[in-house]
């Protein structure tokens, strides 16, 4: 019965990869990869780090599937603020794992341009410079963009952004009285952690869960969002294939 399913794969694959060409497709996807440990669990693993290791390796998968389509940004959720608060182990562990993908990413063929989004403060010193300068080393690639959300909180970011005005403002000698007309929606998204990029056009959340947990809360404003059952270490490139076709017959209002 598994054996049938495996050959049907490829003709679904290309029968999808056809229904996209020609179609509106879009330009920055953001992903919210979610199930590691449940994955893990309803596959009989005792120890959860095998959802978490899985759940990396679909990363650099996942970069190399956008190069097939017209995927210019893809950004990664891989650690919150609130995941912050986990078991010192369990933490550890997703620090040396996240690190790993970024050193993956930016060692691979995929030509990635590798950004980090979210609260490096946050994270171990090693951690975050071992990270850094990964992802510096991929600054003159010419590939998909790639923003890694780690240690990433959107009302953070926001509050952020609007410091950096403030502090901007108050170094160009702007008058106390006149701070709070300098924010706004243009001098706030120039301080995203996203800033220069394209706001993402589809949101993806693995795992059956229906909600966005704080993820890029200002730049998602607009996004057609997608949910799926499958846990993200299950995650195939057809199910992102699914995704870009269901965007496609999509109409986009843009709150209008």
């Amino acid at each position: 019965m598994k054996v049938f399913p495996r050959l049907l794969y490829p003709l679904y694959e290309a029968r999808l990869k056809r229904e996209i060409v020609g179609a509106t497709q879009p330009k920055h996807i953001a992903v919210i990869v979610d199930g590691n440990r449940r994955w893990a669990k309803e596959a009989g693993f005792t120890n959860i780090s095998h959802g978490h290791r899985i759940g990396a390796q679909k990363v650099a998968e996942l970069v190399s599937w956008c190069e097939d389509t017209e995927v210019e940004v893809v950004t990664v959720y891989l650690l919150s603020t609130e995941n912050l608060s986990r078991s010192s182990d369990e933490i550890g562990l997703l620090f040396d794992i996240i690190s790993g993908v970024v050193s993956e990413l930016s060692e691979g063929d995929s030509d990635c341009r590798i950004r980090l989004v979210g609260s490096l403060e946050l994270l171990p010193p090693d951690i975050a410079r071992k990270m850094s300068e990964a992802a510096e080393k991929t600054s003159g690639n010419g590939g998909v963009e790639v923003n890694i959300a780690v240690g990433y909180g959107g009302r953070q970011e926001i509050v952020d952004a609007a410091r950096a005005v403030v502090r901007g403002e108050i170094a160009a000698g702007t008058a106390p009285e006149e701070l709070a007309e300098k924010i706004t929606v243009d001098s706030l998204s120039h301080h995203l952690y996203t800033r220069g990029q394209p706001d993402p056009d589809l949101v993806i959340r693995t795992s059956g869960e229906q909600r966005l947990s704080g993820f890029l809360l200002w730049q998602a404003a607009y996004s057609e969002i997608w949910f799926t059952e499958t846990y993200w270490p299950a995650f195939r490139k057809i199910d992102l294939l699914r995704a870009i076709r269901d965007y496609s017959q999509r109409t986009r209002r843009f709150g209008k």
